[in-house]
């Protein structure tokens, strides 16, 4: 799996810009948390989805991005959480142990 790193308001916007093209996948994670230890090694083991993109973004170092990331898509603020982005939109998200390759691959995967 090849983790880009979101830590930016800049690359939140070039991410957004870029979902118009191809879908954006954003992994909101925190280093202390064991359950989001647990979800990212679930979806780290995974094969990505061909034509998409994987940010991984730290929540403990760039919390105020993680609060932009929920404010900017309109969804609650979580960790771990997992967000699909295309077409600008949040598509699709999950958290915690809801989490599974799976499930991003099926909404990358949809037209």
């Amino acid at each position: 799996m090849q983790w880009k790193h979101l830590t930016s308001e800049e690359e939140l916007t070039g991410l957004v810009e870029r979902s118009r093209e191809l879908p954006q996948v954003i992994f909101k994670h925190s280093t202390r948390c064991s359950i989001s230890n647990v979800a990212f090694q679930r979806v780290n083991k995974g094969a990505a989805p061909a034509g998409s993109e994987f940010y991984l973004l730290d929540v403990l170092t760039h919390r105020p991005l993680s609060l932009k990331v929920a404010e900017h898509f309109g969804v609650n603020h979580e960790s771990p959480q997992v967000l699909v982005i295309k077409n600008g939109e949040c598509v699709y998200d999950d958290s915690h142990l809801g989490i599974s390759m799976q499930d991003i691959t099926d909404q990358v995967s949809m037209a």
